[in-house]
Protein backbone atom coordinates (compact mmCIF):
# COMPACT_ATOMS: atom_id res chain seq x y z
CA UNK A 1 0.00 0.00 0.00
CA UNK A 2 1.69 3.53 -1.44
CA UNK A 3 1.83 6.16 1.20
CA UNK A 4 -0.48 9.05 0.68
CA UNK A 5 1.15 12.22 -0.75
CA UNK A 6 1.24 15.19 1.25
CA UNK A 7 2.44 18.84 -0.19
CA UNK A 8 5.67 20.55 1.45
CA UNK A 9 8.31 22.44 0.59
CA UNK A 10 11.94 20.93 0.11
CA UNK A 11 12.88 21.88 3.55
CA UNK A 12 10.18 20.00 5.14
CA UNK A 13 10.59 17.48 2.81
CA UNK A 14 13.96 17.18 4.04
CA UNK A 15 12.93 16.76 7.67
CA UNK A 16 10.71 14.31 7.04
CA UNK A 17 12.64 12.18 5.45
CA UNK A 18 15.26 12.47 8.49
CA UNK A 19 12.27 11.24 10.74
CA UNK A 20 11.47 8.20 8.37
CA UNK A 21 15.37 7.62 8.59
CA UNK A 22 14.94 7.56 12.48
CA UNK A 23 17.23 10.42 12.87
CA UNK A 24 17.45 11.99 16.41
CA UNK A 25 20.11 14.45 15.68
CA UNK A 26 21.96 17.11 13.91
CA UNK A 27 25.63 18.57 14.53
CA UNK A 28 24.96 22.34 12.31
CA UNK A 29 25.85 25.33 11.89
CA UNK A 30 23.36 28.10 10.23
CA UNK A 31 24.17 30.55 7.52
CA UNK A 32 21.72 32.27 5.12
CA UNK A 33 20.82 29.73 2.48
CA UNK A 34 19.86 27.04 5.08
CA UNK A 35 17.83 29.39 6.68
CA UNK A 36 14.63 27.52 5.26
CA UNK A 37 15.66 24.18 6.55
CA UNK A 38 16.77 25.68 9.84
CA UNK A 39 13.14 26.94 10.30
CA UNK A 40 11.77 23.91 9.99
CA UNK A 41 14.33 22.43 12.39
CA UNK A 42 12.85 25.15 14.77
CA UNK A 43 9.85 23.11 15.48
CA UNK A 44 11.46 19.23 14.29
CA UNK A 45 11.58 16.35 16.99
CA UNK A 46 15.26 16.30 16.34
CA UNK A 47 18.29 17.36 18.66
CA UNK A 48 20.09 20.19 16.52
CA UNK A 49 23.37 20.72 18.43
CA UNK A 50 25.24 23.90 17.54
CA UNK A 51 28.88 23.37 17.19
CA UNK A 52 31.38 26.25 17.12
CA UNK A 53 32.82 26.01 14.07
CA UNK A 54 31.89 23.58 11.10
CA UNK A 55 34.80 20.92 11.10
CA UNK A 56 33.59 20.01 14.98
CA UNK A 57 30.07 19.09 13.66
CA UNK A 58 31.87 16.32 10.84
CA UNK A 59 33.47 15.28 13.77
CA UNK A 60 31.15 14.60 16.37
CA UNK A 61 28.85 13.53 13.86
CA UNK A 62 31.38 10.97 13.68
CA UNK A 63 31.88 10.40 17.31
CA UNK A 64 28.36 10.00 17.08
CA UNK A 65 28.53 6.94 14.58
CA UNK A 66 31.02 4.92 16.05
CA UNK A 67 29.91 5.23 19.37
CA UNK A 68 26.20 3.97 18.57
CA UNK A 69 27.20 2.27 15.11
CA UNK A 70 24.01 4.30 13.64
CA UNK A 71 24.58 6.72 10.64
CA UNK A 72 25.86 10.22 12.32
CA UNK A 73 24.25 13.68 10.43
CA UNK A 74 26.13 17.26 9.87
CA UNK A 75 24.79 20.32 7.97
CA UNK A 76 26.86 23.25 7.30
CA UNK A 77 25.89 26.53 5.09
CA UNK A 78 27.64 27.25 1.43
CA UNK A 79 30.81 28.06 0.86
CA UNK A 80 33.06 28.42 3.52
CA UNK A 81 30.85 26.49 5.57
CA UNK A 82 30.86 23.66 3.53
CA UNK A 83 34.64 23.89 2.81
CA UNK A 84 35.22 23.33 6.84
CA UNK A 85 33.30 19.90 7.14
CA UNK A 86 36.09 18.76 4.14
CA UNK A 87 38.79 17.62 6.64
CA UNK A 88 36.09 15.53 9.21
CA UNK A 89 34.18 14.35 5.82
CA UNK A 90 37.82 12.82 4.56
CA UNK A 91 38.35 11.39 8.45
CA UNK A 92 34.99 9.93 8.17
CA UNK A 93 36.05 8.09 4.52
CA UNK A 94 39.63 6.66 5.23
CA UNK A 95 38.05 5.23 8.45
CA UNK A 96 34.72 3.63 7.03
CA UNK A 97 32.37 5.70 9.11
CA UNK A 98 28.75 6.27 8.74
CA UNK A 99 27.80 10.21 7.63
CA UNK A 100 25.64 11.91 5.54
CA UNK A 101 26.36 15.68 5.49
CA UNK A 102 23.94 18.44 4.13
CA UNK A 103 25.66 21.46 2.42
CA UNK A 104 23.30 24.84 1.50
CA UNK A 105 23.92 25.85 -2.20
CA UNK A 106 23.58 28.85 -3.63
CA UNK A 107 20.44 29.27 -6.06
CA UNK A 108 20.33 26.69 -9.05
CA UNK A 109 20.63 30.12 -10.83
CA UNK A 110 23.72 31.18 -9.50
CA UNK A 111 25.43 28.22 -9.59
CA UNK A 112 28.77 28.71 -11.43
CA UNK A 113 28.68 32.28 -11.24
CA UNK A 114 31.31 32.98 -8.45
CA UNK A 115 28.05 33.73 -6.36
CA UNK A 116 28.46 35.25 -2.73
CA UNK A 117 29.73 31.88 -0.52
CA UNK A 118 29.45 29.83 -3.32
CA UNK A 119 31.47 26.78 -3.55
CA UNK A 120 31.80 23.41 -5.57
CA UNK A 121 31.54 21.14 -2.92
CA UNK A 122 30.43 17.85 -4.57
CA UNK A 123 33.72 18.76 -7.13
CA UNK A 124 35.70 19.58 -3.90
CA UNK A 125 34.52 16.34 -1.80
CA UNK A 126 34.36 13.53 -4.68
CA UNK A 127 37.48 11.88 -3.66
CA UNK A 128 36.68 11.62 -0.17
CA UNK A 129 33.17 10.71 -0.36
CA UNK A 130 31.21 7.30 -0.89
CA UNK A 131 29.14 9.58 -3.28
CA UNK A 132 27.77 12.74 -2.98
CA UNK A 133 24.69 14.74 -4.84
CA UNK A 134 24.04 18.29 -6.03
CA UNK A 135 19.89 18.09 -5.89
CA UNK A 136 18.86 19.61 -8.75
CA UNK A 137 14.82 19.15 -8.41
CA UNK A 138 13.17 19.27 -5.09
CA UNK A 139 11.23 15.99 -5.99
CA UNK A 140 14.19 13.86 -6.49
CA UNK A 141 14.77 14.73 -2.50
CA UNK A 142 13.09 11.77 -0.18
CA UNK A 143 14.76 9.37 -2.74
CA UNK A 144 18.04 10.94 -2.75
CA UNK A 145 17.82 11.03 0.93
CA UNK A 146 17.10 7.47 0.95
CA UNK A 147 19.80 6.49 -1.18
CA UNK A 148 22.31 8.64 0.90
CA UNK A 149 21.59 6.51 4.51
CA UNK A 150 21.60 3.37 2.51
CA UNK A 151 25.01 4.11 1.12
CA UNK A 152 26.40 5.26 4.16
CA UNK A 153 25.35 2.84 6.10
CA UNK A 154 25.67 -0.43 4.16
CA UNK A 155 28.51 -2.49 2.54
CA UNK A 156 31.73 -0.92 3.62
CA UNK A 157 30.08 2.76 5.18
CA UNK A 158 31.30 5.59 4.24
CA UNK A 159 30.20 9.55 4.52
CA UNK A 160 27.91 10.67 1.46
CA UNK A 161 27.37 14.28 0.98
CA UNK A 162 24.43 15.91 -0.12
CA UNK A 163 24.25 19.89 -1.75
CA UNK A 164 21.40 21.35 -1.15
CA UNK A 165 20.57 24.77 -3.41
CA UNK A 166 18.65 27.37 -1.26
CA UNK A 167 15.62 27.33 -3.90
CA UNK A 168 15.20 23.63 -3.51
CA UNK A 169 14.56 23.78 -0.07
CA UNK A 170 11.60 26.62 -1.30
CA UNK A 171 10.08 24.68 -4.49
CA UNK A 172 7.13 22.55 -2.81
CA UNK A 173 6.23 19.25 -3.79
CA UNK A 174 4.37 16.02 -3.11
CA UNK A 175 6.07 14.01 -0.75
CA UNK A 176 6.29 10.37 -0.98
CA UNK A 177 9.51 8.53 1.08
CA UNK A 178 10.38 5.54 -1.04
CA UNK A 179 10.29 2.31 0.80
CA UNK A 180 13.41 0.92 -0.52
CA UNK A 181 16.54 1.82 -2.81
CA UNK A 182 17.79 -0.06 -6.03
CA UNK A 183 20.95 1.17 -7.19
CA UNK A 184 21.86 -0.79 -10.45
CA UNK A 185 26.09 -0.41 -9.84
CA UNK A 186 25.78 -0.62 -5.94
CA UNK A 187 25.68 -4.32 -4.83
CA UNK A 188 28.12 -5.02 -2.05
CA UNK A 189 28.78 -8.99 -1.24
CA UNK A 190 27.42 -9.22 2.39
CA UNK A 191 28.44 -13.36 1.79
CA UNK A 192 31.74 -15.43 1.64
CA UNK A 193 32.61 -17.46 -1.39
CA UNK A 194 31.77 -20.99 0.23
CA UNK A 195 34.55 -22.56 -1.85
CA UNK A 196 37.07 -19.77 -0.30
CA UNK A 197 35.57 -19.99 3.12
CA UNK A 198 35.97 -23.95 2.62
CA UNK A 199 39.82 -23.60 1.65
CA UNK A 200 40.42 -20.89 4.54
CA UNK A 201 39.44 -23.53 6.64
CA UNK A 202 42.28 -25.96 5.27
CA UNK A 203 44.66 -24.13 5.33
CA UNK A 204 43.64 -22.64 9.49
CA UNK A 205 43.74 -26.51 9.79
CA UNK A 206 47.34 -27.03 8.56
CA UNK A 207 48.92 -23.82 9.90
CA UNK A 208 50.73 -24.37 13.17
CA UNK A 209 51.73 -20.59 13.75
CA UNK A 210 48.30 -18.83 13.03
CA UNK A 211 47.44 -15.13 14.11
CA UNK A 212 44.20 -13.24 13.27
CA UNK A 213 44.56 -9.35 12.36
CA UNK A 214 41.71 -7.77 13.10
CA UNK A 215 40.75 -4.16 11.81
CA UNK A 216 37.98 -1.80 12.37
CA UNK A 217 35.93 -3.76 10.05
CA UNK A 218 34.84 -6.18 12.96
CA UNK A 219 33.53 -3.13 15.19
CA UNK A 220 31.25 -1.58 11.53
CA UNK A 221 29.54 -5.41 11.18
CA UNK A 222 29.01 -6.39 15.26
CA UNK A 223 31.44 -9.48 14.29
CA UNK A 224 33.48 -9.08 17.89
CA UNK A 225 31.50 -12.19 19.28
CA UNK A 226 32.44 -14.00 15.83
CA UNK A 227 35.94 -13.00 16.30
CA UNK A 228 35.88 -13.93 19.79
CA UNK A 229 34.34 -17.85 19.69
CA UNK A 230 36.64 -17.84 16.16
CA UNK A 231 39.53 -16.99 17.69
CA UNK A 232 39.02 -19.43 20.54
CA UNK A 233 38.00 -22.63 18.60
CA UNK A 234 41.12 -22.00 16.61
CA UNK A 235 43.80 -20.96 19.20
CA UNK A 236 44.92 -18.08 17.51
CA UNK A 237 46.51 -14.83 19.01
CA UNK A 238 44.79 -11.53 18.15
CA UNK A 239 46.12 -8.55 17.40
CA UNK A 240 44.35 -5.33 15.99
CA UNK A 241 44.49 -1.83 13.89
CA UNK A 242 43.78 0.94 15.80
CA UNK A 243 40.60 1.02 14.84
CA UNK A 244 40.27 -2.33 15.76
CA UNK A 245 40.69 -1.79 19.87
CA UNK A 246 38.02 -2.51 21.70
CA UNK A 247 36.74 -5.49 19.07
CA UNK A 248 38.61 -8.16 20.81
CA UNK A 249 38.69 -7.49 24.68
CA UNK A 250 42.24 -6.54 25.90
CA UNK A 251 42.49 -8.77 28.97
CA UNK A 252 42.14 -11.85 26.88
CA UNK A 253 44.86 -14.18 27.00
CA UNK A 254 45.04 -14.48 23.33
CA UNK A 255 44.94 -10.87 22.44
CA UNK A 256 48.69 -9.25 21.89
CA UNK A 257 47.24 -5.66 21.45
CA UNK A 258 47.87 -3.37 18.39
CA UNK A 259 51.03 -4.27 15.77
CA UNK A 260 52.79 -1.88 13.81
CA UNK A 261 54.94 1.34 14.36
CA UNK A 262 53.78 1.50 18.04
CA UNK A 263 52.63 -1.77 18.05
CA UNK A 264 53.88 -4.04 21.50
CA UNK A 265 56.97 -6.21 20.45
CA UNK A 266 54.93 -9.47 20.79
CA UNK A 267 52.18 -8.34 18.12
CA UNK A 268 54.97 -7.42 15.59
CA UNK A 269 57.01 -10.50 16.22
CA UNK A 270 54.18 -12.74 15.91
CA UNK A 271 53.19 -11.12 12.29
CA UNK A 272 56.70 -12.24 11.55
CA UNK A 273 56.64 -15.62 12.79
CA UNK A 274 53.28 -16.50 11.96
CA UNK A 275 52.86 -18.97 8.91
CA UNK A 276 49.44 -17.94 8.28
CA UNK A 277 47.93 -13.80 8.64
CA UNK A 278 43.77 -13.94 8.55
CA UNK A 279 43.24 -10.55 8.35
CA UNK A 280 39.67 -9.68 8.96
CA UNK A 281 38.02 -6.05 8.29
CA UNK A 282 41.78 -4.72 7.86
CA UNK A 283 43.66 -2.70 4.85
CA UNK A 284 47.45 -3.46 5.74
CA UNK A 285 48.04 0.28 6.49
CA UNK A 286 51.29 1.35 6.22
CA UNK A 287 51.36 2.28 9.76
CA UNK A 288 50.94 -1.59 10.57
CA UNK A 289 53.06 -3.48 7.56
CA UNK A 290 56.12 -0.72 7.68
CA UNK A 291 58.41 -2.13 4.50
CA UNK A 292 55.99 -4.47 2.68
CA UNK A 293 58.04 -6.39 1.26
CA UNK A 294 59.13 -7.93 4.48
CA UNK A 295 56.11 -7.95 6.00
CA UNK A 296 54.79 -11.35 7.56
CA UNK A 297 58.05 -13.21 5.24
CA UNK A 298 56.83 -16.52 5.94
CA UNK A 299 52.37 -16.39 6.19
CA UNK A 300 50.03 -17.55 3.81
CA UNK A 301 47.59 -14.95 3.76
CA UNK A 302 43.93 -15.36 4.34
CA UNK A 303 42.37 -11.79 3.43
CA UNK A 304 38.38 -11.17 4.91
CA UNK A 305 36.83 -7.97 3.44
CA UNK A 306 33.69 -6.42 2.37
CA UNK A 307 35.61 -4.07 -0.24
CA UNK A 308 36.61 -5.95 -2.92
CA UNK A 309 39.08 -2.83 -4.02
CA UNK A 310 41.07 -3.41 -0.70
CA UNK A 311 41.99 -6.99 -1.73
CA UNK A 312 46.01 -7.56 -2.76
CA UNK A 313 45.76 -3.22 -2.36
CA UNK A 314 48.77 -3.14 -0.22
CA UNK A 315 49.95 -7.11 0.35
CA UNK A 316 49.32 -9.84 -1.90
CA UNK A 317 46.71 -12.58 -0.45
CA UNK A 318 46.68 -15.76 -1.01
CA UNK A 319 42.77 -16.54 -0.05
CA UNK A 320 40.94 -13.67 -0.53
CA UNK A 321 37.09 -13.71 0.63
CA UNK A 322 34.85 -10.54 -0.11
CA UNK A 323 32.17 -10.24 2.32
CA UNK A 324 30.36 -9.49 5.50
CA UNK A 325 33.01 -10.06 8.54
CA UNK A 326 30.57 -11.09 10.64
CA UNK A 327 28.88 -13.51 8.00
CA UNK A 328 32.27 -14.84 6.86
CA UNK A 329 33.80 -15.50 10.55
CA UNK A 330 30.25 -17.38 11.18
CA UNK A 331 30.78 -19.43 7.98
CA UNK A 332 34.09 -20.18 8.77
CA UNK A 333 33.11 -21.18 12.16
CA UNK A 334 31.08 -23.67 10.78
CA UNK A 335 34.18 -25.27 9.48
CA UNK A 336 37.04 -25.41 11.69
CA UNK A 337 37.96 -27.61 14.67
CA UNK A 338 38.66 -27.28 18.16
CA UNK A 339 42.58 -27.49 18.04
CA UNK A 340 45.60 -26.53 20.43
CA UNK A 341 48.78 -24.93 19.43
CA UNK A 342 50.39 -24.89 22.96
CA UNK A 343 54.08 -24.62 21.39
CA UNK A 344 53.05 -21.69 19.62
CA UNK A 345 51.13 -19.85 22.48
CA UNK A 346 54.10 -21.04 24.88
CA UNK A 347 56.20 -19.06 22.32
CA UNK A 348 54.45 -15.66 22.27
CA UNK A 349 54.11 -16.15 26.31
CA UNK A 350 57.66 -16.16 25.75
CA UNK A 351 58.00 -12.92 24.14
CA UNK A 352 55.03 -11.38 26.37
CA UNK A 353 57.31 -12.05 29.43
CA UNK A 354 60.25 -10.66 27.40
CA UNK A 355 59.12 -7.92 26.15
CA UNK A 356 56.27 -6.07 28.15
CA UNK A 357 54.93 -2.89 27.75
CA UNK A 358 56.68 -0.79 30.67
CA UNK A 359 57.52 2.45 30.97
CA UNK A 360 60.60 4.16 33.76
CA UNK A 361 59.11 5.83 36.64
CA UNK A 362 60.43 9.22 37.65
CA UNK A 363 60.39 10.66 41.23
CA UNK A 364 59.39 14.68 39.78
CA UNK A 365 57.87 13.71 36.48
CA UNK A 366 54.53 12.42 36.00
CA UNK A 367 53.77 10.29 33.00
CA UNK A 368 51.11 10.26 30.45
CA UNK A 369 51.33 5.76 30.53
CA UNK A 370 50.33 6.24 35.01
CA UNK A 371 47.98 8.94 34.18
CA UNK A 372 45.95 6.17 31.41
CA UNK A 373 46.34 3.38 33.96
CA UNK A 374 45.12 5.71 36.55
CA UNK A 375 41.59 6.06 34.64
CA UNK A 376 41.66 2.69 33.44
CA UNK A 377 41.33 1.83 37.31
CA UNK A 378 38.69 4.07 38.34
CA UNK A 379 36.67 3.53 35.34
CA UNK A 380 37.24 0.96 33.36
CA UNK A 381 34.33 0.94 31.09
CA UNK A 382 34.31 4.47 29.94
CA UNK A 383 34.12 5.43 26.07
CA UNK A 384 37.91 6.70 25.18
CA UNK A 385 38.36 8.97 22.79
CA UNK A 386 41.45 10.34 21.20
CA UNK A 387 43.18 13.12 19.68
CA UNK A 388 46.05 12.69 17.29
CA UNK A 389 49.77 12.15 18.66
CA UNK A 390 52.03 10.48 21.52
CA UNK A 391 48.65 10.61 23.84
CA UNK A 392 47.13 8.76 20.84
CA UNK A 393 49.34 5.98 21.26
CA UNK A 394 49.79 5.62 24.92
CA UNK A 395 46.11 5.26 25.07
CA UNK A 396 46.03 2.45 22.51
CA UNK A 397 49.06 1.08 24.55
CA UNK A 398 47.35 1.07 28.05
CA UNK A 399 44.27 1.53 28.34
CA UNK A 400 42.26 -2.09 28.42
CA UNK A 401 39.06 -2.16 26.64
CA UNK A 402 36.14 -4.55 27.27
CA UNK A 403 33.53 -4.13 24.75
CA UNK A 404 33.31 -3.03 21.15
CA UNK A 405 32.40 1.08 20.30
CA UNK A 406 34.81 2.21 23.44
CA UNK A 407 37.64 3.02 21.27
CA UNK A 408 37.43 6.07 19.29
CA UNK A 409 40.21 7.84 17.60
CA UNK A 410 41.51 9.41 13.89
CA UNK A 411 43.28 6.09 12.49
CA UNK A 412 43.82 6.40 8.42
CA UNK A 413 44.04 10.35 8.53
CA UNK A 414 45.52 11.31 11.74
CA UNK A 415 43.38 14.62 12.37
CA UNK A 416 44.28 16.77 14.93
CA UNK A 417 41.47 18.50 16.97
CA UNK A 418 39.49 15.55 16.15
CA UNK A 419 38.95 14.06 19.63
CA UNK A 420 37.23 16.73 21.42
CA UNK A 421 33.85 16.89 19.23
CA UNK A 422 34.05 13.29 18.46
CA UNK A 423 34.17 12.63 22.30
CA UNK A 424 30.91 15.10 22.41
CA UNK A 425 28.82 12.77 19.47
CA UNK A 426 29.87 10.14 21.57
CA UNK A 427 28.44 11.11 24.81
CA UNK A 428 25.69 12.53 23.12
CA UNK A 429 24.87 9.18 21.65
CA UNK A 430 25.69 7.12 24.63
CA UNK A 431 24.73 9.19 27.67
CA UNK A 432 24.88 6.49 30.16
CA UNK A 433 28.86 5.99 29.78
CA UNK A 434 31.40 8.41 31.36
CA UNK A 435 33.33 9.69 27.91
CA UNK A 436 36.66 10.61 27.96
CA UNK A 437 38.69 12.60 25.82
CA UNK A 438 42.46 11.73 25.69
CA UNK A 439 43.98 14.98 24.39
CA UNK A 440 47.78 16.95 23.93
CA UNK A 441 47.97 19.94 24.42
CA UNK A 442 48.56 21.09 20.72
CA UNK A 443 45.50 18.90 19.47
CA UNK A 444 43.01 20.22 21.70
CA UNK A 445 44.01 24.08 20.80
CA UNK A 446 42.48 23.06 17.69
CA UNK A 447 38.82 22.83 18.51
CA UNK A 448 39.10 24.01 22.24
CA UNK A 449 36.04 26.58 21.15
CA UNK A 450 33.77 23.22 21.39
CA UNK A 451 33.46 23.70 25.21
CA UNK A 452 31.38 26.80 24.96
CA UNK A 453 29.13 23.61 22.78
CA UNK A 454 29.53 21.30 25.30
CA UNK A 455 28.45 23.83 28.21
CA UNK A 456 25.31 25.27 25.88
CA UNK A 457 24.11 21.81 25.61
CA UNK A 458 25.28 20.03 28.99
CA UNK A 459 27.79 17.52 27.32
CA UNK A 460 29.79 16.42 30.54
CA UNK A 461 32.51 15.26 28.49
CA UNK A 462 36.22 15.09 30.42
CA UNK A 463 39.12 16.11 28.70
CA UNK A 464 42.52 14.82 29.98
CA UNK A 465 45.26 16.62 28.54
CA UNK A 466 48.93 15.16 28.36
CA UNK A 467 50.46 18.91 28.67
CA UNK A 468 54.07 18.11 28.15
CA UNK A 469 54.53 21.64 26.26
CA UNK A 470 55.56 20.23 22.68
CA UNK A 471 53.76 18.98 19.60
CA UNK A 472 55.02 15.72 21.24
CA UNK A 473 54.90 12.79 18.27
CA UNK A 474 56.74 15.59 15.42
CA UNK A 475 59.27 16.50 18.45
CA UNK A 476 59.81 12.94 18.58
CA UNK A 477 60.64 12.48 15.63
CA UNK A 478 63.21 15.39 15.42
CA UNK A 479 64.85 14.26 18.53
CA UNK A 480 65.49 10.68 17.12
CA UNK A 481 66.29 11.64 13.08
CA UNK A 482 66.86 15.43 13.23
CA UNK A 483 69.78 15.91 16.20
CA UNK A 484 67.08 17.33 18.84
CA UNK A 485 66.47 20.17 16.11
CA UNK A 486 63.32 21.66 18.02
CA UNK A 487 61.95 23.25 15.07
CA UNK A 488 58.49 24.77 15.91
CA UNK A 489 57.31 22.51 17.85
CA UNK A 490 57.66 24.19 21.49
CA UNK A 491 54.41 25.11 22.68
CA UNK A 492 55.46 25.78 26.40
CA UNK A 493 53.47 27.92 28.56
CA UNK A 494 50.91 29.10 25.38
CA UNK A 495 47.44 28.84 27.36
CA UNK A 496 46.30 28.06 31.17
CA UNK A 497 44.00 25.34 30.47
CA UNK A 498 42.70 25.75 33.96
CA UNK A 499 41.57 29.42 33.42
CA UNK A 500 40.32 28.59 30.11
CA UNK A 501 37.96 25.67 31.49
CA UNK A 502 36.64 28.35 33.82
CA UNK A 503 36.25 31.23 31.42
CA UNK A 504 34.06 28.68 29.70
CA UNK A 505 32.01 27.70 32.60
CA UNK A 506 33.88 24.69 32.64
CA UNK A 507 35.27 22.64 35.61
CA UNK A 508 39.02 23.37 35.65
CA UNK A 509 42.02 20.92 37.77
CA UNK A 510 45.61 20.85 37.02
CA UNK A 511 47.38 18.51 37.99
CA UNK A 512 51.15 17.68 38.22
CA UNK A 513 51.96 14.86 41.27
CA UNK A 514 50.54 11.27 40.76
CA UNK A 515 49.04 11.11 44.32
CA UNK A 516 46.57 13.77 42.80
CA UNK A 517 45.98 12.07 39.62
CA UNK A 518 42.96 9.94 40.82
CA UNK A 519 41.57 12.14 43.15
CA UNK A 520 41.25 14.39 39.25
CA UNK A 521 39.96 11.98 37.93
CA UNK A 522 37.10 10.67 39.95
CA UNK A 523 36.12 14.90 41.19
CA UNK A 524 35.71 15.44 37.32
CA UNK A 525 33.23 12.36 36.90
CA UNK A 526 31.32 13.30 40.18
CA UNK A 527 31.11 17.04 38.54
CA UNK A 528 28.77 15.41 35.65
CA UNK A 529 29.94 18.77 33.97
CA UNK A 530 32.16 19.27 31.29
CA UNK A 531 35.47 19.26 32.41
CA UNK A 532 39.62 19.95 31.88
CA UNK A 533 42.26 18.31 33.58
CA UNK A 534 45.62 19.41 32.88
CA UNK A 535 47.82 17.03 33.88
CA UNK A 536 51.51 18.40 33.39
CA UNK A 537 53.42 15.77 32.03
CA UNK A 538 57.41 14.94 31.31
CA UNK A 539 57.84 16.96 28.43
CA UNK A 540 60.25 14.61 26.57
CA UNK A 541 58.53 11.26 27.56
CA UNK A 542 58.79 9.01 24.21
CA UNK A 543 56.21 6.66 22.72
CA UNK A 544 58.00 3.37 22.76
CA UNK A 545 57.96 0.68 21.29
CA UNK A 546 58.82 2.34 18.05
CA UNK A 547 59.75 0.48 14.35
CA UNK A 548 61.37 3.61 11.97
CA UNK A 549 59.23 4.39 8.85
CA UNK A 550 60.02 2.29 5.90
CA UNK A 551 61.66 -0.29 8.49
CA UNK A 552 60.31 -3.95 8.91
CA UNK A 553 57.81 -4.45 11.78
CA UNK A 554 60.63 -6.76 13.95
CA UNK A 555 62.83 -3.61 13.90
CA UNK A 556 62.01 -1.95 16.92
CA UNK A 557 63.70 0.65 18.87
CA UNK A 558 63.26 0.77 22.39
CA UNK A 559 63.08 4.63 23.44
CA UNK A 560 62.25 4.45 27.39
CA UNK A 561 63.86 7.32 28.88
CA UNK A 562 66.15 6.57 31.81
CA UNK A 563 66.27 8.01 35.60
Amino acid sequence: MSEKKERMTGARAIIESLYREGVEVIFGYPGGVLLPLYDELYDADIRHILVRHEQAAAHAAEGYARATGKVGVCLATSGPGATNLVTGIANAYMDSIPMVAFTGQVPRSLLGNDAFQEADITGITMPITKHNYLVQNANDLPRIIKEAFHIASTGRPGPVLIDLPKDVTTDEIDFYYPDKVDLRGYKPTFKGNLQQVKKAASAIAKSSRPLIYAGGGIISSGAHEELLKFAEIIQAPVTTTLTGISSFPSGHPLYLGMPGMHGTKYANYAIQESDLLIAVGARFDDRVTGKVQSFAPNAKIIHIDIDPAEISKNVTVDIPIVGDAKNVLASLIKHVKKTERKEWIDKIQEWRDAYPLHYIKEKNNLKPQFILEQINEVCDDAIIVTEVGQHQMWTAQYYKFKEPRTFISSGGLGTMGYGFPAAIGAKIGRPDKVVFNIAGDGSFQMNLQELATAMQDDIPVIVAIMNNGYLGMVRQWQELFFDKRYSFTCIKGSVDFVKLAEAYGALGIRVTKEDEVKPAIEKAIKSNKPAVIDFIVECEENVSPMVPAGAAINEILDLERKE
